[in-house]
């Protein structure tokens, strides 16, 4: 049972990334997904997540309109569109897949599997 998240890199501000969470071993669907970001120094928070149920989504006041999560079941794939990506954004992202856990708050808690992270970084 695993959790991969890929797509991260080197980004210069305004440009765009797509990171990918991949599963194996259990079927994403069934799961509600979230992204989660930590900066150096700072504590791991809620980026954005999406519900296994109606697939829902909510996000971070600080990416809406510009992050876009997205699943893709056929693929057992989640995926995070970044668009107009800021310094501030710079950050090591981790996926996780837990029951019912998606909400506007963006709580990790209740998580049965996290990814290991893929860093962003957004300099020029």
């Amino acid at each position: 049972v695993q959790l991969q998240a890929s797509g991260g890199g080197l980004v210069q501000p305004g440009g765009s990334l797509r990171l990918s969470c991949a599963a194996s071993g259990f079927t994403l669907a069934d799961y509600d997904i979230g992204w989660f970001h930590q900066a150096p120094g700072k504590e791991r928070e809620g980026v954005s997540c999406i519900t296994s149920s109606d697939g829902s989504t909510y996000y971070a006041d600080s990416v809406k309109g510009r992050f876009t999560i997205s699943r893709d079941n056929a693929k057992n794939t989640v995926y995070l569109q970044m668009n107009s990506l800021k310094p501030e954004d710079t950050a090591a992202y981790y996926c996780a897949a837990g029951e019912e856990f998606c909400s506007s708050t963006l709580s990790e808690y209740g998580m049965d599997y996290w990814g290991k992270g893929t860093q962003v970084t957004v300099s020029s």
